[in-house]
C-alpha cells in the first residue's frame, strides 16, 4: 500500500511538473507570436534602485516643471525599501525609507497642510492583511520627499495606485492584489491626512496597473491574465467595468502590466499598457478604445527595457533631451545591475507608431 502510494504522488508530481511547464511559454516564442512591434530606443534611465538580485524597482511618477522643464523630477518605487526622487539625468536626489511600497502616483496643486503642494501617493503593502495608502510630500525645490502619513484603505494586500483630481476633491483608486478597487477620498490639507472609501469596484483575478483621465473621468485598470478595462472614475459613477482589449497573446501579452494615458486635446489620446509577457507595449485610442499599435524599448546607447511591471507618460515641455514628453518603462532586467527606468521620449514613440502629430 505504501508502494503504490508512493507510486501515485510520484506521477502527480511529474503531471504538475508537465503542467507548469506548458504554461511557461519562452518568451521567443511568446514574442514569436505576438503582433509584431516597432523599436524604439531610451535617451536615458535612471541610476538602479538599491535592492540588487531581486525583483525591486516597479513603478514611476513624474512631475514636470513648468518654469524649467529640465528640472523635472521622477519619483519610483523599490518595493522592497522605500521611495526613490530622480532628476531628469537619471541621478538620485533623494531616498525615504518607506518599506514596502509598491506603486506610487503623483498630483500637483493639492492643499497639504494648509498650502497647495506636490501629493505623492504610495501602495503601502507592509502589512499584507490590511492595505494602506502611504501619503507624502515632494519638495520641487530640494528634491526632498517627506512623509504625512498612511490612511486605511480595506482588508487585503495593497497592489496597485493612481490618483483622480476630480472637481470635488482628490481621490486615491487603490488596487488590492485580487482585483478588489477601493476609491478613497483623501484629505491632506490639516496635519494628519484622512480618507475615506466613498465606493469599491471588482475584477475577477490579479490586478494591478492603473491610471485615470482626469479630463474624461476615466479609470483604466489591467488585470494581469485578462486584459484592460475601463471603469467610470466619478464616485457616484456605475461600478460595471469594459473591457478595452483582452490579454489574447496578439496585442497584449500577459501579465497586463503597468498603465499610462497620453492625453491630447479634450477627450482624445492614447492609454498605454505594458504588455509583459513579450517585453512590448501597447498603445489603444481612448476615442474608441481601438487597437494603434505596439513598441519595445530595445538596446541602443542605453540598455533596453524588459518584463515592465510600472509605466509612466507624461506629455509636454521637458526640454532638448525629450521631445513631445516623457515616457517611463521600469526594467526587469537591467544587465548586471539592479533594476531601474529607462526614460524614451514621446516623439520618438510617435514616430515609430507613425501617429498624428
Amino acid at each position: 500500500m505504501m508502494t503504490r502510494f508512493a507510486l501515485s504522488m510520484t506521477s502527480l508530481l511529474a503531471l504538475a511538473a508537465c503542467a507548469t511547464a506548458e504554461q511557461e511559454v519562452p518568451v521567443a516564442v511568446r514574442i514569436a507570436n505576438a503582433t509584431p512591434a516597432v523599436n524604439v530606443t531610451a535617451r536615458g534611465e535612471t541610476a538602479p534602485v538599491g535592492t540588487p538580485n531581486a525583483d525591486a524597482a516597479d513603478d514611476p511618477a513624474i512631475w514636470r516643471n513648468a518654469a524649467n522643464p529640465a528640472q523635472s523630477l521622477i519619483v519610483g518605487t523599490d518595493k522592497k525599501a522605500g521611495l526613490y526622487v530622480y532628476g531628469l539625468d537619471g541621478k538620485t536626489r533623494d531616498f525615504l525609507d518607506a518599506g514596502r511600497v509598491n506603486n506610487v502616483d503623483l498630483r500637483d496643486g493639492v492643499v497639504i497642510n494648509g498650502n497647495n503642494g506636490i501629493l505623492v501617493v504610495a501602495s503601502d503593502r507592509n502589512d499584507v492583511l490590511n492595505a494602506k495608502l502611504a501619503l507624502f510630500r515632494l519638495d520641487p525645490a530640494t528634491a526632498r520627499i517627506s512623509a504625512l502619513g498612511k490612511v486605511d484603505a480595506g482588508k487585503g494586500e495593497a497592489y496597485g495606485i493612481c490618483l483622480y483630481q476630480a472637481p470635488e476633491a482628490t481621490y486615491a483608486f487603490i488596487v488590492l492584489k485580487d482585483g478588489t478597487i477601493h476609491q478613497v477620498a483623501l484629505d491632506a490639507s490639516d496635519a494628519a491626512p484622512t480618507g475615506k472609501i466613498v465606493r469599491t469596484m471588482k475584477l475577477g483575478t490579479q490586478s494591478e496597473g492603473c491610471a485615470v483621465d482626469d479630463r474624461t473621468g476615466i479609470l483604466y485598470v489591467a488585470e494581469e491574465d485578462v486584459g484592460l478595462w475601463r471603469f467610470d472614475a466619478r464616485a457616484t459613477g456605475a461600478t460595471t467595468p469594459t473591457k478595452i482589449a483582452a490579454a489574447d497573446g496578439k496585442n497584449l501579452v500577459m501579465d497586463a502590466e503597468g498603465v499610462a494615458i497620453a492625453p491630447i486635446g479634450e477627450k482624445d489620446g492614447y492609454v498605454l499598457v505594458s504588455s509583459q509577457g513579450d517585453n512590448a507595449y501597447v498603445a489603444y485610442r481612448i476615442s474608441d478604445d481601438s487597437y494603434v499599435g505596439r513598441f519595445r524599448v530595445v538596446d541602443g546607447a542605453i540598455g533596453g527595457s524588459e518584463e515592465t511591471d510600472g509605466i509612466e507618460l507624461m506629455l509636454g515641455d521637458f526640454g532638448p533631451a525629450y521631445p513631445g514628453g516623457l515616457f517611463i518603462a521600469q526594467d526587469g532586467h537591467n544587465a548586471a545591475a539592479a533594476q531601474n527606468f529607462k526614460l524614451v521620449a514621446w516623439d520618438d514613440i510617435v514616430k515609430a507608431l507613425g501617429l498624428p502629430r
